[in-house]
């Protein structure tokens, strides 16, 4: 029985999708993750809902109304609801750099705008009653070095412009902080960019606790670490003394949650960058205490907590799908966020 009623458990999509191609394996459709999901059970409680990633082969960013009310009927038929998307805003997927030339930002606008055009659909079907729309710089730490003051600029502007679309629907945008972005790949530097935007209300900061591992190690950032070259893994005390660095410089920024589990190594799979390697829940060799670190993001320095979010989300990037097509994966993961959720939740 769970101690708590909020936030609400989610599972993410898009892990049927990232990483996984021609040059991988081969992606696991939205039908499956979401049986998956529906799947999984323990002691009686169930995922709440899921994020989705606003990309075909699983949600189309151009669906039209009657396509997204055929996949709330889906989403709903197993008992489980919308929460964040994950806006398309790469090269790749039909975006640009938020930092590039004028058609790639413009590109990247466009993006945005029709993410929250989904997102306020899903709401007006009444599928989806919270959540936010999830972005980040489309472009890498190599293409912002080149600039790093003029590119911070550009992209600050190109955010703004992104903040004013999203208040036209009603959404708020978070910055999801990974090591593969440029203009994001340290915490000081998205603390930066946070702050040259200035939009706290409507621009925040999407905390994935495996992603946001790596910024303690100053993976393309060393100016940036946190923790002690060649750290003792097993020096709980140097660890969560970083993690508190780390969380303090970003939990008032943040406003959407993943947890996850780290091994203190990078990974890239298919044509997705190299960033924080998502492990199983359970991995013998994640460096973190997954409930006791959650803390650090899901509570203020009072100790009390924050409620910033109304849901949390596993993010599992980069599993094989052997992994990921195994039932008792999602037991073990669902079991975890219920540990997060009594730990940290309220009522």
């Amino acid at each position: 029985m769970s101690t708590h009623k909020k936030p609400a458990l989610h599972n993410a999509m898009w892990p049927g999708l990232v990483g996984k191609g021609p040059d991988s394996e081969p992606p696991i459709s939205l039908e499956q993750m979401l049986d998956l999901t529906a799947a999984a059970d323990v002691n009686g409680v169930k995922f709440d809902g899921v994020d989705l990633f606003a990309s075909a082969p699983h949600t189309d960013i151009d669906s039209t109304r009657d396509d997204l009310k055929k996949l709330a009927d889906s989403i709903a038929s197993r008992n489980l609801v919308v929460g964040s998307l994950v806006a398309p805003v790469w090269p790749p997927t039909g975006g640009g750099s938020c930092f590039g030339s004028e058609e790639e930002r413009k590109n990247y606008l466009t993006q945005v705008r029709k993410a929250c055009i989904m997102g306020k659909t899903l709401k007006e079907i009444g599928i989806r009653k919270y959540g936010i729309i999830r972005v980040d710089t489309a472009a890498s730490p190599s293409e912002w070095a080149e600039n790093p003051v003029e590119n911070t600029k550009k992209a600050a502007a190109t955010l703004t412009e992104a903040c004013n679309i999203a208040e036209e629907y009603g959404e708020r945008l978070a910055l999801e902080g990974e090591i593969c972005w440029g203009a994001m790949h340290s915490w000081r530097r998205v603390v930066e960019l946070l702050q040259a935007v200035n939009r706290p209300q409507t621009l925040g900061y999407q905390a994935d606790m495996a992603h946001s591992m790596l910024y303690t190690l100053g993976y393309n950032a060393p100016e940036d670490r946190i923790l002690p070259e060649n750290v003792d893994w097993n020096d709980k005390a140097t660890l969560m003394a970083a993690f508190k660095t780390l969380t303090d410089a970003l939990r008032p920024w943040t406003i959407d949650f993943h947890v996850a589990q780290n091994d203190g190594t990078v990974h890239g799979a298919g044509s997705h960058d190299k960033t924080g390697r998502h492990c199983p829940v359970n991995d013998p060799n994640g460096k973190m205490d997954v409930v006791e670190v959650a803390g650090l993001w899901l509570r203020g320095a009072d100790g009390q907590p924050t409620k910033a979010m109304q849901h949390i989300c596993w993010d599992g990037c980069m599993f094989p799908n052997a992994m990921m097509l195994n039932p008792q994966t999602w037991n073990d993961i669902l079991a975890t966020m219920i540990k997060v959720r009594d730990a940290h939740g309220w009522d």
